[in-house]
């Protein structure tokens, strides 16, 4: 009998598989079983190499469906997201995503719809990559403005009113395209204050930190 597999790579204190599971909830799905690595970077370990990932490969049979948040849960980098989805595809398991709804499976056997699918594939991997390193970019920012001043001395604004995961759903949902308007029915917040995300990312990133979050 097949099943449907959620996958949550949990790395931050806001980010929890409960979280993710609710939204994959609300997005519809219905999951049989969540797979959890804990505390693993996902823009530093391959999918093989997390504790949970390697068990994927071990537990997924043809005809499950392999659930992920965004395409990003599936490796470190371009190359790596590409090989893994190709791999489950020629395994028989269809993969999901929760945002946007995208779904990825082997079952199609025409040129033309393979070659549409394996460019999406490589498309949205290569968006995965360059929010990961946008992010990265935007934490070091962070990091050297904290050394070059004394935090308890500089006024730190307003307090955020999305935690850590909420942003990071916000970025990969703006990666991907979608309206403001769609991902503040998705997380919650107003779109006032995904439309101030938008406008500047790193500044986003800057709030929580000042008041460390």
């Amino acid at each position: 009998m097949s099943k449907t597999v959620l996958y949550a790579r949990v790395s931050t204190i806001d980010q929890t598989a409960a979280h993710q599971l609710t939204q994959a909830r609300q997005a519809g799905f219905v999951v049989d079983e969540v797979v959890t690595d804990e505390g693993v970077s996902g823009v530093s370990t391959a999918l093989r190499e997390r504790p949970q990932g390697r068990r994927l490969f071990d537990m997924l049979r043809a005809g499950d469906t392999l659930l992920v948040r965004w395409v990003d849960r599936l490796g470190r980098n371009y190359a790596d997201v590409t090989d893994n989805v190709r791999e489950f595809m020629r395994r028989g398991v269809v993969i999901k995503t929760i945002i946007n709804g995208m779904s990825f499976d082997g079952s199609t056997r025409d040129p033309m719809q393979m070659a549409v699918r394996d460019a999406l594939i490589g498309f949205m991997a290569a968006m995965a990559q360059a929010q990961a390193e946008a992010m990265k970019e935007a934490q070091r920012a962070g990091i050297e403005h904290a050394k070059s001043q004394d935090r308890a001395r500089v006024y730190k604004g307003r307090k955020p009113s999305y935690t850590r995961a909420e942003l990071q759903t916000v970025l990969e949902m703006l990666a991907a395209n979608s309206g403001a308007s769609d991902i503040a029915k998705v997380t919650g917040l107003t779109r006032q204050t995904v439309l101030r995300i938008r406008a500047d990312q790193a500044g986003a990133d800057e709030a929580l930190r000042a008041w460390g979050m």
